[in-house]
C-alpha cells in the first residue's frame, strides 16, 4: 500500500488541523492511498520512515521542527517523496527554518484587511492540476506570500484589494497555488483553505488539494520508473 504521512498540529489551531487533516486522509484513500495521522512532531525525524512513504503532508502552523527533521525531511524529499500542504499549514509552519521555506517554495507574510472577497484566477495550461478549473471568487483571507521565483504558477489573485500601506505600491498578482520540484520530490502548495469549511463552500479549491496532493505523491513511482538518484545533485552547499 501506498504511504501517505500527515502531520497535524503547530501553534494555530484556528486553522483547523485536526479536521483538514481529517479531509486530507479521506481525500487521499479515496486515491487509493494509506493515510496515517499523526501529531508527534519526531515523526519528521524519521529519515527512513519518510523515505517509505509517497507523501508527506505538514499541517502545521507556526510551531518548530524538531532538530534534525528538515534534513530528513529534505533528504525524504529529494529521494522521490512528494511534500504537500495549504494555508498556514505548510507555507507559514517552521517561520524560522529557511531551509523549510526553501523547500516549500514560500513563507507567508500577512492578510491584509483581514477577509476580503476576491478573485482566485487560474493560470490555465500551466498543469493538469488546474484543467478544466475556472477563476472563482472567495471570500477569506488573502496571504500575501514572499515567494522562490523558481516556482510553478498554477493560480494568483490580485493585490492590492485593500486599503493597507502596501497599497501604495503597484498592483501585482500574487501566487497562490503553485508547484515546485525539490531533487527527485514533488512539491504543491496552495494558500486557500483558513478552515476546513473552506473547502465545502468552495470545492474548486478542494479539487485544486486533491490534485496537487495526488500530482506530488505520483512522484516517487516516477522517480523509481524512471531511476533517478540524488547523486546527480551537488548538496555540499547546504
Amino acid at each position: 500500500m501506498k504511504r501517505v504521512l500527515i502531520v497535524k498540529g503547530g501553534l494555530w489551531d484556528c486553522h483547523d488541523p485536526e479536521l483538514e487533516s481529517e479531509r486530507f486522509a479521506r481525500i487521499m484513500r479515496e486515491e487509493g492511498y494509506e493515510a496515517v495521522i499523526t501529531a508527534d512532531m519526531k515523526v519528521l525525524c524519521d529519515e527512513k520512515y519518510l523515505k517509505e512513504c509517497c507523501l508527506i503532508i505538514v499541517n502545521c502552523t507556526m510551531g518548530e521542527l524538531p532538530g534534525g527533521a528538515a534534513q530528513a525531511i529534505s533528504e525524504a524529499v529529494a529521494s522521490g517523496v512528494g511534500l504537500a500542504g495549504c494555508h498556514g499549514g505548510m507555507c507559514d509552519a517552521f517561520r524560522t527554518d529557511t531551509h523549510w521555506q526553501f523547500m516549500t517554495g514560500g513563507q507567508w507574510v500577512s492578510h491584509p484587511g483581514g477577509h476580503i472577497e476576491y478573485e482566485v484566477n487560474i493560470i490555465h495550461g500551466s498543469s493538469p492540476i488546474t484543467e478544466g478549473i475556472e477563476d472563482f471568487k472567495v471570500y477569506t483571507e488573502q496571504y500575501y506570500m514572499h515567494v522562490d521565483p523558481a516556482i510553478e504558477v498554477l493560480a494568483t489573485s490580485r493585490v492590492p484589494v485593500c486599503k493597507y500601506y502596501n497599497a501604495a505600491n503597484k498592483a501585482c498578482d500574487m501566487p497562490l497555488a503553485w508547484t515546485k520540484y525539490w531533487g527527485n520530490g514533488r512539491v504543491f502548495y496552495s494558500s486557500l483553505g483558513h478552515c476546513d469549511s473552506f473547502f465545502d463552500e468552495y470545492p474548486q479549491a478542494e479539487l485544486l488539494m486533491r490534485r496537487g496532493m495526488v500530482w506530488a505523491a505520483q512522484g516517487k513511482q516516477y522517480a523509481i520508473d524512471n531511476n533517478l538518484t540524488t547523486d546527480r545533485f551537488d548538496v555540499e552547499g547546504y
